[in-house]
């Protein structure tokens, strides 16, 4: 199991189960990429930097509220899905993504850690049925495009400190990404967090009026 640095650096407050559980994902990680390609050869040893710490900038922007419904589009291998799931269990996460094979190591990994909080399912954003409080995604597409697929699924009742609305993980320039959504946020996530990485790094928070 490896040791964790960054996780408990940032998040002191984690207990002994989430510690537990944040530990075991490299070496998951690890034994699943190296049957299905879901993370990058040259990021797979920065699993917890470059994946898990970047997925929880979202949860230095917002605390969910037990109950909340959470809609990860495009997830991945699990990201960011999965780790806000370690550290929000009593959300509910629905990750999906249109590539099969990476909602099998999805399902994997959430079994293996004993996630109870987390469903998983190969599908398009715009195909994915029921109601949320956010929508959260990495760097998938232009935020237009998922803006559509995804506005008529989120709740009207507000129950969290943020309106109802999209989480996502962006990096570099979005001024002409973001011209047509004159009320969005950025949050830079090299004010949270110190290492390199991060210094481009944002979360961009939409809000999607009821």
């Amino acid at each position: 199991m490896e040791q964790l640095t960054l996780v408990t650096k940032y998040f002191p407050d984690l207990n002994e189960l989430q510690v537990n559980q944040f530990a075991q994902l490299q070496g998951i990680y690890n034994d699943w990429n190296s049957r299905i390609n879901v993370i990058s050869r040259k990021d797979i040893n920065s699993l917890e930097e470059r994946h898990v710490l970047h997925s929880l900038g979202i949860a230095k922007v917002i605390q969910f509220t037990p109950g909340t419904q959470v809609l990860d589009v495009g997830t991945g291998g699990g990201f960011p899905g999965i780790p806000l799931a370690i550290l929000f269990p009593d959300t509910h996460f629905h990750l999906v993504d249109s590539v099969g094979k990476k909602i099998i190591v999805v399902k994997a990994v959430s079994d293996s850690i004993g996630l109870k909080n987390v469903t998983a399912t190969h599908a398009r954003a715009e195909e994915t049925m029921g109601s949320y409080d956010f929508v959260v995604s990495r760097a998938v597409t232009a935020m237009p495009n998922l803006f559509d697929w995804v506005k008529s699924k989120v709740s009207k009742r507000h129950m969290n400190a943020l309106e109802n609305g999209l989480l996502c993980l962006k990096g570099g320039d979005l001024t002409e990404e973001l011209v047509s959504f004159r009320g969005a946020k950025h949050f830079e996530l090299a004010n949270y967090f110190s290492e390199a990485f991060f210094e481009s790094k944002k979360v961009v928070y939409i809000s999607v009026k009821s």
